[in-house]
């Protein structure tokens, strides 16, 4: 047996030490991380890492499948339970994959999907140019109101009524508000489309029953684990019993070859931590923080995408500081705040630029942040922002951030 050891790769070992001081040191405002707590990353390491087995449970293309068989079954039904869903499939490595699956399943070449423009806040698997689903289906898009950033569902509709879209998709990556999926079921049955929910962002919601769940809505509601759920990296897909065996066969052998044992038992875990009313609370904390942070900012004269927010998500215009994306991005980064560079609606920047960024609140909170802490990072954020070419102002900052990181390390939290 090998007897080497990471003490035997110190090049890894720094960087991973490295990764880790940088952690604790800033302060990750990332929309799409969270934190996964120990009993994740237990299972994620564990000895279910040796284990190579494709197919699903009971029908298996390697023995010695029996353990791995419940461990499926047992994320499988958790998941059932806590979203009421007909059929799950937890093996998707990414919530991309899960996207691709369901086309894949319910899809001919060249047939047209309606969903959210990118640069209003959809993702690349709902048709970017270079994403490999538009070489194979026709992505037609739909966008917000130029007054007030929020969905046109006039405008969606009569795009679905003329361009008659096997699948209309709902959800998106960078807007900070609910999706009405009641409106979305709607305008579907006009045209008898299927609706696909992409709710990654906001699965941790309607896990803790804050945002409205989309199951009863939508054949199929597709999700990762690790935006606003404390899980591992990977996808899930929630569909009714009639599309089980389609979406089965989309994911494995469609697009996926073995299935990464560890990580559905990590998915097993996250679905029991998020039916806990512990995760419940954070959830709600996480969106009140939201609220606080970007009624902060607003105050502070910044300009809000949409007015506000109803999940983790601010999405902040930073022209108004005569500042680009790229440059508000880089500005925040040299104090410890750490945030991404975003197009906005109508944006005249490149993405690449872009004249916004995005800011999440999931994992401040989850290192137990509240209220009081957001009215700190406002004031951080303003200053910063205000100051950008000031480096001893952000030097200052920088120090400040972390005293604040200081007295909330990541690695005492437990969910």
């Amino acid at each position: 047996m090998l007897k080497f050891t990471l003490d035997q790769d110190q090049e890894m070992v720094q960087i991973i030490n490295n990764e880790a001081k940088r952690q604790e040191e800033c302060l990750d405002l990332i929309a799409s991380q969270s934190l996964a707590p120990k009993a994740i990353m237990d299972v994620s390491g564990s000895i279910l890492t040796n284990r190579t087995i494709e197919g699903y449970p009971g029908k298996r293309y390697y023995a010695g499948g029996r353990y791995l068989d419940e461990m499926e079954l047992l994320a499988i039904n958790r998941a059932k339970e806590l979203f009421g869903a007909e059929h799950v499939n937890v093996q998707p490595h990414c919530g991309t994959n899960t996207n691709m699956a369901v086309y894949h399943a319910v899809l001919q070449p060249g047939d047209k999907v309606l969903a959210m423009n990118l640069a209003a806040g959809g993702h690349l698997s709902h048709g970017h140019p270079l994403n490999s689903g538009t070489r194979i289906y026709e992505f037609i898009h739909y966008g917000v109101d130029k007054d007030t950033s929020l969905i046109d569902y006039d405008e969606l509709r009569n795009l679905a009524l003329e361009h008659k879209p096997r699948i209309i998709v709902g959800g998106t990556s960078s807007y900070p508000r609910e999706i009405d999926w009641k409106r979305l079921r709607e305008i579907a049955d006009e045209i008898s489309a299927y609706v696909v929910a992409d709710v990654a962002h906001t699965i941790g919601f309607i896990a803790a029953g804050i945002h409205v769940n989309p199951v009863p809505y939508a054949e199929f509601v597709n999700f990762s684990l690790y935006k606003t759920l404390p899980g591992p990296r990977g996808g899930c897909i929630l569909c009714r019993k009639e599309f089980a065996a389609d979406i089965d066969r989309a994911v494995f052998p469609g697009y996926q070859g073995s299935m990464l044992t560890q990580l559905i038992a990590a998915k097993a875990v996250c679905f029991k931590i998020a039916a806990t009313e512990e995760f419940k609370d954070i959830a709600r904390q996480i969106i009140a923080n939201s609220r606080t942070l970007a009624r902060d900012l607003e105050e502070k004269g910044m300009t809000l995408v949409t007015g506000g927010t109803d999940s983790h998500i601010i999405l902040l215009d930073v022209r108004g500081k005569g500042l680009t994306g790229k440059i508000a991005e880089k500005t925040l980064e040299k104090v410890g705040l750490i945030v991404n560079r975003n197009v906005i609606p109508f944006d005249p920047e490149k993405p690449w630029i872009a004249s916004g960024v995005r800011i999440g609140t999931t994992v401040a909170t989850m290192r137990d942040m509240k209220e009081t802490e957001m009215h700190q990072l406002a004031s951080f954020i303003d200053k910063a922002l205000s100051h950008s070419e000031n480096e001893m102002m952000l030097s200052e900052l920088k120090s400040q951030v972390k005293d604040l990181c200081e007295r909330f390390p990541i690695l005492r939290r437990r969910v």
